[in-house]
């Protein structure tokens, strides 16, 4: 112990120190119990259905990276927001992949490294997932942005809407 009594190994409290949950778990855990509302719902009600004792300013940490990642909207109701899934699992654990994806300088090694270490049967399934994307015509398809097909800007990479540009959305 320190001078002022905390405990110098960093641990609150003289309870047995809890194991630190993977990255994303806290996510997830909170997207399931969101999902579980059946509609909008309030941080207070997340925090109270969740499992453990997270603290409401945590709840509220979780909740507003996932609307940075586009996994939840929010709408002002009084002075609070009410949060509402826009992702499930799956889609949060693709922004995952997609934001470490963004990360890397060479697109075209990492990705072949991911093909390259997939099994068989995964590596099928992408294929067919590929084929089936572009045959369909909107998100995803050969129109889309970062699909091989789209245009694209000096560099190989797709061109990237931004202000000014006749197809970025108006916002």
């Amino acid at each position: 112990m320190n001078r002022t009594g905390a405990r110098d190994d960093g641990a609150a409290g003289d309870g047995p120190r809890l194991p630190r949950r993977g990255q994303g778990q806290l996510e997830s855990q909170v997207l399931t119990v969101l999902r579980s509302a059946g509609g909008p719902a309030t941080a207070g009600w997340v925090q109270e259905h969740l499992d453990g004792d997270l603290a409401y300013t945590t709840v509220i940490t979780i909740l507003t990276r996932l609307y940075a990642k586009n996994a939840v909207t929010r709408t002002r109701e009084g002075r609070s927001y009410v949060w509402t899934p826009a992702s499930d699992e799956a889609g949060l654990a693709a922004l995952r992949m997609r934001r470490v994806l963004d990360g890397e300088r060479d697109r075209e090694a990492v990705l072949a490294r991911f093909v390259s270490a997939l099994s068989p049967g995964d590596e099928a399934r992408l294929r067919e997932l590929l084929s089936r994307a572009d045959a369909e015509p909107g998100p995803g398809g050969p129109a889309a942005p970062g699909h091989p097909a789209a245009p694209a800007q000096p560099g190989g990479h797709p061109r990237p809407a931004g202000p000014g540009d006749p197809d970025a959305p108006e916002g």
